[in-house]
């Protein structure tokens, strides 16, 4: 008798998002910074509640969340190439102001005891990093994508995360591009998902096909279309109406300063929302878009792998006009 194979049998969930066509725009979590930790594997939910390493940090920003800060935590793994013996990469990604085209970086590179302390540094007293500034590195033009692999949460991320993770790794990796294994950060169901660095954008359900576009932004912008779950610089409906607005405006996009604001919405089912974008491009000039985001229907996705599948709303923008 053949015994059953749990993972060949598992209702991967991002199969079930993409098979019945969940838009993954708008689910990218809005944060004011990213803070990437190299952090030692497994990454399981026992060694973060009892590892003396990962308990601090897993308590830190619990502690961060119930005061209100929105930095969002990353555990990325250790890599043969990038890492260096018995020392640790942090890389702090913040808002640098309002209205930003891309996050602003600083890397420390120091002794995995002192994670926590900068942790806690730059979260709750960013003016006062003088015992850390023998650890921070120069300022440099890296870029680092960083996929989720993190099959300890759902194995849909291990399954098709990897395969990304390789790829990009194997073919696209150089002086300039950093490519890191990742924890979890929101949204297995769209795996295999990534976040691009410094611009914060977040990225799901790839294939190989379409890595070219994201990583050498040439082409024709509309190929990503259906891969962006939206910048992290924004919140959901927000999110929506800027990928309207790139798919107009092409990657030269990616260089303008932008904010927005929630005019109006339904606060009562989320059905729609009257968003205002401003924009600053690299020229110094100004200008805004206004639209409108509203429900266009609704598709059945697994939030979790195995999981009976759930329905969701689907939005598009039914209005947008450049007004400044």
């Amino acid at each position: 008798m053949i015994a059953p194979n749990p993972i060949a049998e598992c209702k991967f969930c991002s199969l079930v998002s993409k098979s019945n066509g969940e838009d993954p725009i708008g689910s990218a979590n809005p944060t004011h910074g990213w803070l990437a930790m190299e952090l030692p594997q497994p990454w399981t939910e026992e060694r973060f509640h009892h590892d003396p390493l990962l308990k601090p940090v897993h308590d830190l920003f619990h502690e961060a969340f119930d005061r209100g800060l929105r930095v969002f935590p990353l555990a990325i793994a250790p890599d043969r190439q990038y890492s260096v013996p018995d020392q640790a990469h942090v890389f702090y990604y913040r808002r640098p102001r309002d209205r930003f085209a891309q996050f602003e970086k600083q890397t420390f590179l120091l002794p995995t005891e002192q994670i926590v302390p900068l942790a806690k540094a730059l979260l709750f007293e960013p003016d006062d990093l003088h015992p850390f500034l023998g650890y921070q590195q120069p300022d440099d033009s890296t870029r680092d994508i960083t996929v989720c692999t993190h099959g300890n949460i759902d194995v849909a991320c291990a399954r098709f995360g990897q395969p990304i993770y390789s790829q990009l790794r194997k073919e696209y990796a150089s002086d300039q591009l950093r490519v890191w294994r990742c924890s979890h950060f929101g949204g297995h169901q769209f795996a295999p998902t990534l976040v691009d660095f410094p611009t914060g954008q977040v990225w799901g359900h790839l294939e190989p096909e379409v890595l070219d576009y994201l990583v050498k932004r040439e082409g024709s912008v509309t190929e990503l279309y259906q891969f962006y779950r939206g910048w992290s610089g924004l919140t959901k409906f927000e999110q929506i109406l800027e990928r309207e607005i790139w798919m107009q405006q092409g990657w030269n996009w990616l260089n303008y300063s932008k904010s927005a604001q929630v005019l109006a919405k339904d606060t009562t089912n989320e059905d729609w929302a009257e968003i205002r974008l401003e924009f600053t491009a690299p020229n110094g000039s100004m200008g805004a878009y206004e639209g409108r985001v509203e429900v266009c229907g609704s598709v059945m996705t697994a939030q979790n792998s195995g999981e009976k599948p759930v329905s969701v709303k689907q939005y598009r923008v039914s209005r947008l006009n450049q007004v400044a």
